[in-house]
């Protein structure tokens, strides 16, 4: 397993999740943009900004674990499962970089 490789690429993922929550938000919160003055067009906008926000959400959730996975990386921890110690399969990295634990305990 390429530990220096699986960081990087958490690395590129967690720039990308943080970019994709930021346009979310920004865009949710009309500060790009201000609100339409045609009161049919904010309901949909809201109905819009309802989903931008979950997205959002979502992408600082991935990073969160991402952030987790870069400092077990750190640490020398990566790869061990946090319930009882042994080492998560290479397949489950590969699938879920930022698992913590091994198939059996997860």
């Amino acid at each position: 397993m390429n530990i220096e490789r699986i960081r990087t690429d958490l690395l590129e993922r967690l720039e990308a999740l943080e970019a994709r929550s930021d346009k979310a938000s920004r865009h949710a919160s009309h500060r790009d943009e201000p609100l339409s003055a045609d009161f049919e067009e904010q309901a949909t906008e809201s109905a819009n900004d309802e989903v931008l926000s979950v997205i959002a959400d979502e992408a600082l959730h991935e990073a969160d674990h991402i952030r987790d996975a870069l400092k077990r990386i750190a640490l020398g921890q990566y790869g061990i499962c946090d319930q009882c110690g042994d080492k998560i399969a290479e397949a489950r990295l590969i699938a879920v970089p930022y698992s913590t634990r091994c198939i059996e305990c997860a």
